[in-house]
């Protein structure tokens, strides 16, 4: 019930902050992206990018995975690579990354419930795991433009059915900005804005702008 005496200026507790959160990416691989259907693979493979820069400036902690990396899907995505040269990057055999122990492992050591999920393909590779990982309690959030399927149908039937458990759907501009939320927060305010430049489009666009114009300390 609502009770106007308790509105306060104070976030949901529903929002993305660098403290409960934990990025999976699954299977952003060459012989999945060769597959991929559902739009641009090279904006998908920028949007990808700029998630994982997202990850690394808010220090929100990122578990990679591949399945069948040697002998079938080939390496992890180099630019997502880069970003991470220290992490481990757990292969599978499964199909539903959810039911290797590695996995679930190293998401529950990091002791968030928010997952951030991302990957190839939506209809395989991220519902199993999405539904998965919300029927034993946690939160899913699905990047859309970071992922990909083998067709526009098979990419917004799997996200459909990934909302109708539960999931959240998102994008990668979204989950960066929700880790910012102020832009009086000068600790990540610049890797922030140069992530925006870098892979934001149009909007990267108007930050070099405004920067130009306005002065360094543009707001984005």
């Amino acid at each position: 019930m609502f009770d106007i005496a308790k509105v306060q200026a104070a976030p949901s507790a529903d929002l993305l902050t660098p403290d409960n959160a934990v990025m999976l990416f699954v299977d952003h691989q060459p012989q999945m992206f060769f597959g991929t259907g559902s739009g641009d693979r090279a904006a998908i493979i920028n949007s990808t990018a700029g998630l994982a820069k997202a990850a690394r400036a808010f220090d929100v902690p990122a578990v990679l995975t591949t399945v069948a990396a040697e002998s079938f899907s080939g390496p992890l995505l180099p630019q997502l690579a880069e970003v991470f040269p220290e992490n481990e990057i757990i292969d599978r055999t499964t199909m539903n990354a959810w039911e290797d122990e590695a996995l679930v492992a190293a998401v529950k050591a990091t002791g968030r419930k928010k997952i951030v999920l991302s990957g190839l393909w939506t209809e395989v590779c991220l519902v199993l795991p999405a539904l998965s990982a919300l029927e034993q309690g946690y939160e899913v959030y699905v990047v859309t433009d970071a992922s990909g399927g083998v067709s526009p149908a098979a990419h917004e039937h799997a996200l459909q059915r990934m909302i109708a458990a539960g999931a959240v759907p998102v994008t990668w501009v979204q989950v960066l900005l929700e880790l910012q939320r102020d832009w009086a927060r000068q600790e990540t305010y610049g890797a922030v804005m140069e992530i925006v430049k870098a892979h934001a489009g149009a909007y990267g666009l108007g930050v070099v702008y405004a920067q130009a114009v306005i002065g360094a300390h543009a707001a984005g």
